[in-house]
């Protein structure tokens, strides 16, 4: 039902992409990180909790509709529904089903649940297509409960010596779960420009959300510290980030599990934390759906899929598509005032 073109996973049946790098007519969005949601396709679909930021992010001129998870729709006969993914905020899988036959698109996904967005759902089918952004046995996530302590931990130490914390994520989903499990009693949240907008999309504005506020050029930083600052892996050594010192800095990304990558952000500290699923999850998840056929995408394509032939007796398949391996784990726009 689903084949793989110059333009993304399409459904010649539905006539439609699902994630497409190119323009196209109809496009189903699995979420709004970069890699995922391009621009000048005519009209996109999404979960409910994806349009506001794809109008932030595509132009609020998009056409654009949204539908909540387990809603039907049907396109040519195509069964069509958007079930949680897990990733972050409003991610989905995409399922279709065709004269008894099924697909899943999972897009980016993770089975831990972090607070914020919907957790993971299995969608039992007979095609899934996997992403394996940490798809070697090297990546074994430690339990985030555990991680979010040690940043809270890290931010005491910091503020009873005096200087300013500043920790890194994504300002897409990763900010978003470091904020929901910090403990606002230590000190005030600042946030960088591109971390607010977000939020302010999304429409967070309870509990830690609410306390938070952004970080303007006008503001005294000798006035502010010692606080926590949430911003984006692109703000590290740029003249904004100049001006939080003195400061210590934690990078957030399931990277961090490589020996040698907090050394090459320059951080203090590195914090096991990903909104992918490490190893087992990934072999997890995939077992779960029962699908006997599975399609392998960015990430450790070659090796994973491999490994599910050889190990899990499964039909795998390496596919190239134009999806970023862990994009969202260290980088994204600075978006600062």
């Amino acid at each position: 039902m689903l084949s793989f073109d110059a333009r993304g996973i399409y459904c010649r049946q539905a006539g439609l992409y699902i994630d497409p790098w190119m323009p196209v007519d109809k496009a189903i969005i699995t979420h709004a990180h970069s890699d995922h949601a391009r621009p000048g396709s005519r009209r996109y679909l999404c979960h409910t909790d994806t349009v506001p930021i794809l109008q932030l992010r595509l132009g609020r001129d998009i056409e654009v509709e949204g539908i909540p998870y387990g809603q039907t729709i049907y396109i040519n006969g195509v069964r069509i529904s958007l079930h949680p993914a897990g990733h972050i905020t409003g991610s989905a899988q995409v399922r279709l089903e065709y004269k008894g036959e099924i697909w899943v698109v999972s897009g980016d996904y993770k089975v831990q649940d972090d607070g914020v967005s919907t957790p993971f759902e299995v969608v039992k089918c007979h095609h899934f297509i996997t992403e394996s952004t940490f798809g070697l046995p090297i990546y074994n996530f430690p339990e985030p409960k555990e991680v979010h302590a040690d940043i809270n931990s890290w931010w005491a130490q910091n503020t009873e010596a005096g200087i300013n914390t500043v920790i890194t994520g994504y300002a897409l989903g990763k900010a978003q779960r470091i904020m929901q499990h910090l403990d606002a009693s230590t000190g005030a949240i600042y946030l960088h420009g591109a971390v607010d907008n977000v939020n302010q999309a999304l429409g967070l504005n309870k509990g830690v959300f609410a306390e938070a506020r952004r970080l303007l050029p006008t503001d005294n930083i000798k006035h502010l510290r010692p606080a926590m600052i949430l911003a984006p892996p692109s703000a590290i050594g740029t003249p904004w980030m100049q001006k939080l010192k003195p400061y210590s800095l934690g990078v957030c990304s399931g990277w961090m599990q490589l020996r040698g990558a907090r050394r090459r952000r320059g951080a203090d500290r590195g914090f096991v934390l990903s909104d992918h699923c490490d190893w087992q999850q990934l072999n997890t998840a995939i077992q779960a759906t029962g699908a006997g056929h599975v399609y392998v995408t960015h990430g450790y394509k070659s090796v994973f899929s491999r490994w599910l032939q050889e190990e899990l007796d499964l039909q795998a398949f390496e596919v190239d598509t134009l999806y970023e391996a862990g994009s969202d784990e260290l980088a994204g726009s600075t978006g600062e005032d």
